[in-house]
Parts: structure tokens; sequence; C-alpha cells
């Protein structure tokens, strides 16, 4: 989906209510706005419910001080128009009371950026702006202040957060990875303590996948690639809307043949991904005018070292992400399905799967299904796209069940005889 073509409303509307039904806000809370070439400030109307607006609903105001539509604009549009002042380069403003982001909010400190490389990547410095009355001057120059300062981001103490891009969908990024990264950093506190990424760790991120790949035109497009790409749509879709993937981190794959295999893009939006715009790989080639994920690489070797796996997914989910990130030990053997699926899971240290993805090729294997790289991902395999996908959700359904039962009592685990029992009835 191109959002440059899209009208200023649409992106509005669209966006809005992907906030919302992510529960990334409530009926009457938070606030978005385009400021267009003309100068004029669209922006979503006071009062109205969140999970219902049409772009009919979003108000224009000019730069006048006109305001046109039939409601009045958001109470917040002070601080708007003075991020817009502020900062004459940016193009469009988020403002959302995001759960985990609150919660921060409310103890009037930033989430640890530095947990994850993206969030640091994505977000830059975060600022924070001291509380004021919502819709007054005073809020709006509080704001200001720190955009001024060169933040994108900014948590408002008592209130929420909002961030500024050069479109809405970067302003949005933004948001989602910050809410993301906090959310992050609170299910490791129930863990233990988090192992902050070093600024050279966090810069090691950004030379994963720069080796450039030749392009080549397809001469044809197969059923079986087309039946290929079109299931992994489907399922990249289900993966963002269960919070498995963010906007534009998670990467699918699957092989179309002999050291062939289709692959998501870098940098597009995972929510409104279309068959056309995964990208096919070939002897090492990518796909004209088309840029693969930054992990095509490691993907190929995978398929190469391992002719038994047909997919691979590598995800940033939140609690078993929480165990790399704490450096805490996960046992497999809590319930028959999690032991089978996962078996021993295996972390390796952070860039590993950069600086050495050799290590990760020779770890994975029918026995070892899922690999955990220390504050970065997930990478899971199987012989078909949906095994993988199985494999990485049952992985973050243990996770997630130990966090939580770890909260209400002692964990009891599966025996050594109740796994000798799952392992024939198995065969494993």
């Amino acid at each position: 989906m191109d959002y440059k073509f899209m009208h200023p409303a649409e992106q509005i509307v669209l966006t809005i209510n992907r906030i919302y039904r992510k529960q990334m806000t409530t009926t009457s809370g938070g606030n978005l706005s385009i400021i267009d070439s003309d100068g004029n400030i669209w922006i979503t109307p006071s009062g109205i419910d969140k999970g219902a607006l049409t772009p009919a609903d979003i108000c224009m105001v000019k730069p006048d001080g006109t305001v046109v539509g039939k409601y009045k604009p958001s109470v917040e549009l002070p601080f708007h128009k003075l991020v817009y002042k502020t900062r004459p380069e940016v193009r469009a403003v988020v403002h959302a009371h995001s759960p985990s982001l609150v919660s921060y909010s409310l103890i009037r400190k930033i989430p640890d950026t530095r947990i994850i490389p993206t969030a640091r990547l994505v977000c830059g410095d975060v600022g924070i702006a001291k509380y004021e009355v919502p819709g007054s001057m005073e809020l709006g120059e509080a704001i200001a202040a720190e955009f001024k300062k060169g933040a994108d981001v900014v948590v408002m103490e008592n209130h929420g957060v909002v961030t500024c891009g050069q479109d809405l969908f970067d302003a949005f990024e933004k948001f989602e990875t910050l809410e993301r990264c906090a959310k992050l950093d609170i299910t490791s506190k129930l863990l233990g303590n988090a192992y902050p990424l070093t600024d050279e760790q966090i810069e090691l991120a950004n030379e994963k996948g720069k080796a450039q790949l030749g392009e080549f035109i397809p001469a044809e497009i197969s059923s079986k690639e087309k039946e290929i790409r079109n299931k992994m749509c489907t399922l990249i879709h289900r993966a963002y809307d269960q919070d498995l993937f963010s906007s534009t981190m998670g990467t699918f794959s699957e092989k179309l043949g002999n050291d062939s295999f289709i692959i998501t893009p870098y940098g597009k939006d995972r929510k409104h991904l279309e068959p056309q715009d995964l990208v096919r790989v070939d002897n090492g080639w990518r796909e004209a005018g088309k840029r693969p994920s930054r992990s095509a690489v490691l993907h190929r070797m995978i398929y190469e070292a391992h002719p038994e796996f047909n997919a691979i997914v590598v995800a940033q989910p939140t609690n078993i992400l929480a165990f790399g990130i704490t450096r805490t030990e996960i046992d497999s053997r809590t319930i028959p399905e999690s032991y089978i699926k996962i078996r021993d899971l295996t972390r390796l240290p952070y860039g590993t799967n950069i600086t050495n993805p050799q290590e990760v090729v020779k770890k994975l294997s029918a026995d070892n299904p899922v690999i955990l790289i220390e504050n970065d991902s997930v990478i899971a395999v199987g012989k078909t796209l949906i095994e993988a996908f199985d494999a990485l959700e049952v992985v973050e359904f243990t996770a997630n069940t130990i966090i939580h039962a770890g909260l209400v009592g002692e964990i009891v685990k599966i025996t050594d005889k109740e796994v000798d029992d799952i392992n024939k009835a198995f065969n494993l």
C-alpha cells in the first residue's frame, strides 16, 4: 500500500483505526494530523469514536484558522500546530495513549530503547514533556520544546506519547516501535534484569544485509509461486494482528525451488503487504526493482545447508524475546505441545546472525527448529510455512505461560520419564 497516493483524510482514518484495533488508544483518546503542501492541517475530530471514523469525519484547518468539516477539530490542535511551526520539515503527527507507554508516563520515565536495536535506530533520542492540561497552549509549548531539541518522539507526563515524521506512516512506525519497546521492557522486568545493548552493538544492526544482491527479471510467475505469495501474505497479516510482527519488523520466506525462494521485502508495512510486494530471490539474485529482507542471505544459507526445511520465520514476539533480553533460561518441558514443537531451545548471543551466521545454520535442525538471538529475534524453521509459523506461535505461547505461571506459583515441569514417553509416542 502506497500512502503517498492516499488523501490525507484516508491516511488518518486508516491509521487511527489501526491504532484503535491494536488497543493502543481508547474510543475518545488520541489524535492524528497531517499537514499538506498548501499548509492545511488535516486532523481527527474532537469527541468522535476512534473505532468508527470515516474520511468525511476528518477536519481540515486552513492556515488562516478556518475549519472545514462537520465536527470540531481535536482539542489538541494547539500542540499539533506548534510542532509543525517548530519543525517545518515534519509532515505528520501521531498522539495516542498506548498502555505500556502510558505506564511509563505515569512514572515519568522513558523506556530503555537500548534493549533491542530497532527501537534505538527507529526512535532515536526520546524526549519527555512535563505535565500540562490537555489542549492547553502550555502543553503545546512543553511538547514543542522537546521537538525543537531534535527528538521525534516525546513521552508526555501522565498522558501518553506524541511522535512526528516525514509522513504519517513514519510517525506511526516510531509510535508503534516505542510502544513495543516499552512492552518488552515491562515484560523483561517480570523475569529479571534486562541487558541493554551498547552503542557498538546497536550500530552492528546497521551492518545487517549490506551485501547488495544483483537483479534479475523473472521470465514468468508460476502457479506455485502465486500460491506461495498469497499464502505468505495471509500469514504475515495474521502474524501482525497477533503481535508477532510489527509494521516493518518480521520476515517470512518459503522455498520455491532449487536455490530459489520468496521472502518479505525490507521496510514495507507488514499489515498491508500484497503478493506483488514479496521478493523472489534466485541463485543469490533479487527480483528487479525490489529490496528483500536484510536477512535474505541468512535464509539462503539455511536453505542450502538444510534441504529438509522449506520455510523460515524471523520475528520479535514480546514474551520470548524478554527471555533473551534478561538472559533467562527457558525450558520447554511445560506441556507436551511445547516440548514437541520446541525441544531444547538454543539461545545465541546478540549479533551472531550478523557476524557469524554459520553458527545459526549449524545450530538449526529437526530437533532444534527454533533459535533465540538475545535482544534481537526468534528464528523458526519448518518443512512448511505453517509448520514454521506454528513453532513461532508455540514458543511465544510457552514463554507467555511460564512468565504468568511464575507470578502465581511454582512451576512443575514434565519429568524425564514423561519426556521419554512423549519421545516414544511421537517418534522424536
